[in-house]
């Protein structure tokens, strides 16, 4: 590839010849950004996720002194995000907050939410002072909040427009209760899992 390529282009060609190395060496010589470089280095992670031992080191660890020098402290916490999406951590206890089960229990019931839904997909500990997977938790916290805009979306779809020449039946407005109902439940898990990064340290009254 050649050096004036997107970096996401040279990333993905790099991966589909199994040259992962040539890809880290691609992230590492872009100057970081939010967009391609961020799509980039999750790419990276993605292609490193089902690697063992040290050749899994190889790849993820230079990536992770990278990102453990960005400046920019937003694209740093959603770089390990991304990565922990595939199963790649790239925080050792210095970029996201540290949260303990209560203090996330705490953010979940103000945010409205039901955190033994979050349970399904992450192991919370059984002690509440014990430390938690932090962005694996924010991950299934977006993912759901994702989930229920996509239900609402498609619900406003099956049902015709409010404005236009057909008149909206009783089935349609239990259509659209239920889609308002799926579009507040989606706000309150992106609250929630905003609610963690932004949260001060400490036990968060509901």
């Amino acid at each position: 590839m050649y050096d004036g390529s997107r970096v996401t282009d040279a990333v993905d060609y790099w991966k589909r010849r199994e040259e992962l190395k040539r890809a880290v060496s691609i992230v590492r010589g872009r100057v970081p950004e939010r967009f391609r470089w961020r799509k980039a280095v999750a790419a990276v992670a993605l292609g490193a996720s089902p690697l063992r031992g040290i050749t899994r080191a190889r790849v993820e660890e230079p990536v992770c002194e990278l990102v453990l020098d960005l400046a920019d402290d937003v694209l740093k916490r959603e770089v390990v995000i991304d990565a922990r999406r595939v199963g790649v951590d790239f925080d050792r206890g210095e970029i996201l907050p540290r949260k303990s089960l209560s203090e996330i229990r705490a953010l979940a019931r103000t945010a409205g939410t039901d955190l033994s839904r979050v349970g399904r997909h992450v192991r919370l500990p059984e002690d509440g002072v014990a430390a938690v997977d932090v962005a694996a938790i924010i991950v299934v916290g977006r993912a759901l909040g994702d989930h229920y805009r996509t239900k609402a979306q498609r619900l406003l779809l099956s049902v015709p427009d409010p404005d236009g020449p057909e008149k909206l039946r009783l089935h349609h407005r239990i259509i659209i209760e239920r889609a308002d109902s799926d579009r507040a439940e989606s706000h309150r898990w992106f609250a929630f899992a905003r609610s963690i990064l932004d949260a001060p340290p400490g036990i968060v009254l509901g």
